[in-house]
């Protein structure tokens, strides 16, 4: 029952946010505003939903709640290959390509570099939690020394063109972007709601889950096949957005106070989705555009982030 008052509540507030968000200070043109404005929701529940689903996931394999599938550099990543794919192709080659055959390229390119990385990893260092961090920030860097590197050759329009690809935005999403990434995520994530109950398992530790009987190594590198794929789309489709992940995790770990992947995912999926539209509220009504929405959440990531390293240490010295 406490579970589902939870979900109950959250439903109705992500509903009264959604409302709140798409009929506010409309000046009498709604149709407009709901044409306009839909998008961004459609984009919000999307990107809040593999953000939910992917970190609880990585979370569940790294037997880790501070790591997130970023710790392997791939918003780096992701601005490494868009540099890259400008500074080789050149930006009047890349708008000559198909909006959507652009979207499928840096999905493929996020996916298939991204589980190499993160299987690897996981596979040589799964015993040594500070190595497997090390070397993930070291990848991190070393992509974006890469990226630094290569727009300083970059000519200034092309400069500019990329820019524009590099920043989290729900405003400039095309429709037919939401449709492919709608399926992908639908995909992914029922794929990920599948393996939920092996995920269960692995919850208690790998030589446990080994003696219930369950394919560690396969399950790990399905579930970072999906992982990868569905950060790639979310990153591709709207940009890097580091801490979104992280927040709407262990906020759900301490609302949830289960080990169930499923009621996890979707209290994380409700959580993501409310805190996406009421951050995106703040920033055109309260802001006044002043600020991004990427901007709201890296800052109360990186002080939710501090703040339970903080509660760790202490507890763990209690």
């Amino acid at each position: 029952m406490k579970q589902k008052l939870t979900y109950l509540i959250l439903i109705l507030a992500v509903l009264g946010s959604c409302a709140l968000f798409l009929t506010y200070h409309t000046y009498g043109n709604i149709e407009f505003a709901l044409a306009l404005r839909l998008k961004k929701i459609l984009g919000f529940i999307l990107v809040g939903i593999a953000c939910s689903f992917a970190t609880v996931s990585f979370q569940t394999l790294t037997q880790n709640k501070l790591l997130t599938p970023n710790i392997l550099g791939l918003d780096s990543l992701y601005v490494m290959l868009q540099t890259l794919s400008i500074f080789l192709l050149g930006s009047h080659n890349l708008t000559s390509l198909s909006s959507l055959g652009n979207f499928f390229l840096s999905i493929a390119l996020m996916m298939s570099v991204s589980t190499v990385l993160a299987f690897s990893l996981l596979r040589q260092f799964k015993h040594n939690l500070f190595l497997f961090l090390m070397i993930g920030m070291i990848l991190g860097t070393f992509f974006g020394n890469i990226s630094s590197f290569l727009q300083i050759l970059l000519d200034p329009n092309e400069y500019d063109h990329l820019q524009g690809k590099l920043f989290a935005s729900f405003s400039n999403v095309k429709a037919d972007h939401l449709l492919v990434a709608s399926i992908i995520i639908a995909l992914l994530c029922l794929f990920l709601w599948w393996l939920a109950p092996q995920l269960d398992v692995l919850h208690l530790g790998n030589d446990y889950a080994v003696n219930l009987g369950i394919d560690v190594r396969a399950l790990q590198l399905m579930s970072l096949l999906a992982i990868s794929a569905l950060v790639g789309v979310s990153t591709a489709l709207v940009g890097p957005t580091s801490f979104l992940g992280f927040i709407v995790a262990n906020i759900s770990y301490q609302i949830t106070r289960t080990y169930r992947h499923r009621a996890i995912f979707i209290t994380g999926s409700l959580i993501a989705i409310l805190l996406l539209v009421f951050g995106e509220f703040l920033v055109e009504h309260i802001f006044s555009f002043n600020t991004t929405l990427n901007v709201i959440i890296e800052f109360t990531g990186g002080c939710y982030f501090i703040g339970q390293i903080l509660y760790k240490r202490n507890g763990n010295k209690g």
